[in-house]
């Protein structure tokens, strides 16, 4: 067993590899004509940016390390260094703990905008209804975090419920990537699962639900997904549902179905065929992006495979307990009784234990690695 504050010899290595990379990434961002290259320039700064974090934090920990070393030399002769001696080890586990975390390596769509897929699943009209409340609770939560949503499409139900709905969710600029939509609201794909008694029910009787959460990083214009017009079927229809004055008078809805692999999208929210032309390629796009990385991801190694996050619609990962006012994220064991709250947008208490989860496996993954 590795000693409380020394780390295992993987993760050393790992930080000698990013100091050296750092001083490449310096000597490469110094080349005046790189302010040519803006897509580049901003990969670069953006590498960077993280190298250098891990840098400050390994230079403290071998600091740390060294005085420690010489703090218990001196106090075998001196016992006035074994109180420096133990302040020194208290600050070496510390920085550990830092480092472990700032080596794990990034997910690299943390820093990315996301699309979020919402859709009723069994349960009839409930199942709508829960939809459109997942709906707002992710809008709420984006104010909260000072992101900004977009509802691309929705399918509106009699009752206020939403059949389906597609919002995007992008963050500020500058924002440390913990605190982009990517880094956060990727541990929210799978099956929610709804208990409460439905506005229908008239006996009183407790049902249960669900709706289905996707999320699909959104594709820039720096990524591949090749999308050749020829291989695009789109259809024009009349809208459907509550809406403004262009609703069911004009053929501005768009469908468009890839015919290579399938993949339909649709879109009505805009009174503009343009419009949702434009939103539904833009949905297509981060479809065929994940679907890409999905296939790379099946054939990759379990490393690689953890990097790429993909949603099993068939598992159930949280349940919304209304009569107990309780929330429960089963694949972290998490449970609060603040189901209110976390309706009206206050999710951080469950997603920072499934960042925290992540992160906890991600390192203990690369400790264990081989070196090389």
């Amino acid at each position: 067993m590795t000693p409380a504050g020394e780390l295992p010899r993987p993760l050393l290595e790992r930080a000698d590899r990013l100091a050296d990379e750092l001083a490449d990434l310096e000597r490469q961002l110094a080349d005046p004509d790189l302010h040519a290259q803006p897509d580049r320039m901003r990969e670069l700064g953006q590498r960077h940016a993280a190298a250098s974090s891990v840098a400050q934090v390994y230079t403290a920990y071998r600091a740390a390390a060294g005085d420690l070393e010489v703090a218990r030399d001196l106090a075998e002769d001196d016992v006035g260094f074994a109180d420096e001696a133990r302040t020194l080890e208290a600050e070496l586990v510390r920085l550990a703990d830092r480092l472990r975390a700032a080596l794990v390596p990034r997910d690299p769509d943390d820093t990315r905008p996301v699309l979020m897929e919402i859709k009723a699943g069994e349960g009839g009209d409930e199942s709508a209804l829960f939809a459109a409340d997942l709906l707002r609770m992710y809008q709420r939560y984006a104010d909260r975090r000072g992101w900004i949503a977009e509802v691309l499409d929705a399918e509106p139900t009699p009752l206020g419920g939403v059949s389906s709905a597609t919002m995007a969710v992008r963050g500020r600029s500058r924002a440390d990537a913990d605190d982009m939509p990517g880094a956060r609201l990727k541990y929210e794909g799978g099956v929610h699962r709804v208990q409460r008694v439905p506005v229908t029910e008239s006996q009183g009787r407790i049902h249960t639900s669900a709706a289905g959460v996707l999320v699909l990083p959104e594709a820039t214009e720096v990524d591949e997904v090749p999308i050749d017009p020829n291989d695009l079927r789109i259809d024009v229809y009349r809208s459907s549902g509550p809406g403004g004055q262009s609703v069911n008078t004009t053929d501005s809805a768009v469908r468009i179905t890839h015919l290579p692999t399938g993949t339909v999208v649709s879109c009505q929210n805009e009174k503009s065929q343009l419009q949702n032309r434009e939103q539904a390629l833009r949905i297509l796009r981060a479809r065929l992006l994940a679907s890409a990385r999905e296939e790379a991801a099946a054939a990759a190694a379990a490393e690689r495979r953890s990097q790429v996050r993909t949603v099993d619609r068939s598992e159930r990962v949280r349940t919304y307990n209304f009569p107990e006012n309780r929330i429960s994220d089963h694949r972290v064991g998490y449970k609060a009784y603040n189901l209110d709250q976390v309706l009206a947008g206050d999710l951080d208490g469950v997603v920072n234990a499934l960042v925290s989860d992540d992160l906890e496996r991600r390192v203990a993954a690369l400790s264990e690695a081989p070196t090389s």
